[in-house]
């Protein structure tokens, strides 16, 4: 079935997914802050409108997907926001990833409208949105999850429903844990390789069939290896979301000192310019600390 579809933010990870989600021909109203960046889903058939309210007063389902949580409050509840154009019945899809807390308030504003609210942030970086095989973590009322997989399932290929309002962020804050960590581990790894003159493809060849093989080896490693540190993701982002695990791990009273270190890295390489690459871009950081120039 056609439906008329509203897409709020159309970045890196945008973009792919609002070109995935218009595949089968729904009708798409879209906005961004720069309306530059919405040129190629506009001549995909996308309806442009001037605010997110407007999105939200022609469509009946909204996605959005920002930079930072001040982002999502201000796309959602401000005055010319979504909740401001979202009529009961509607459907509102927040896939940035936020803060749980936020989740839970933009869920109960809209309930007093008869709105319904999902969060549902995602993984799989650029390569994953392009591909339409992201991993989404959703959190919300089942019964709401249930009427959106459809359109899900043009986005992703690991869609799981996680529990009430809030639970899809914090289980993208688990995920995020786990790449800080691992990230680490990539760089460290392939620097140590580049030194004992090792041919790092070959390297990430063997290491990425075995034990040590994961995502981040095996699809961010031929980037470094060829210098390429464009954003699937990007550092100024995983920043904050690093920032929002350790925030919510200590309203848990929980001590994460492994993730404390790699925020540290990652702070570096901020303050040395380095916020517009990819997450992986943290090997130049670890190249500056041991002077190597490759």
């Amino acid at each position: 079935m056609k439906q008329k579809l509203g897409f709020i933010g159309l970045g890196v990870m945008g973009q792919s997914m609002c070109a995935n989600l218009m595949k089968d021909g729904h009708e798409m109203h879209v906005y961004t802050r720069t309306k530059s960046t919405a040129t190629e889903i506009l001549k995909l058939g996308a309806i442009w409108c001037d605010n997110s309210k407007e999105v939200a007063e022609k469509a009946d389902i909204i996605f959005t997907i920002v930079g930072f949580p001040k982002d999502v409050e201000q796309v959602y509840m401000e005055k010319d926001g979504v909740l401001a154009g979202a009529s009961k019945g509607k459907i509102v899809v927040d896939m940035t990833t936020s803060e749980p807390t936020l989740a839970q308030t933009i869920y109960e504003h809209a309930k007093k409208k008869g709105v319904s609210s999902l969060d549902a942030p995602v993984s799989g970086g650029d390569v994953g949105a392009k591909n339409g095989t992201l991993a989404i973590m959703i959190g919300g009322d089942k019964e709401t999850y249930d009427k959106v997989l459809p359109l899900f399932k043009n986005m992703g290929k690991n869609i799981a429903y996680m529990g009430k309002a809030g639970a899809g962020q914090h289980t993208k804050m688990s995920n995020q844990i786990l790449i800080a960590g691992t990230m680490i581990g990539v760089v460290e790894s392939l620097l140590y390789a580049y030194k004992a003159g090792n041919d790092l493809q070959e390297v990430i060849n063997v290491i990425g069939s075995g034990a040590a093989g994961c995502w981040s080896i095996n699809n961010l490693g031929p980037r470094i290896v060829k210098g390429n540190f464009d954003p699937g993701f990007f550092i100024k982002h995983f920043v904050k979301d690093m920032k929002i695990a350790l925030r919510e791990a200590d309203l848990m009273n929980l001590s994460l000192p492994g993730l404390a270190l790699v925020y540290q890295f990652y702070k570096a390489a901020m303050a040395v310019g380095l916020e517009n690459l990819g997450t992986h871009g943290l090997y130049k950081v670890f190249e500056m600390m041991n002077g190597v120039i490759s």
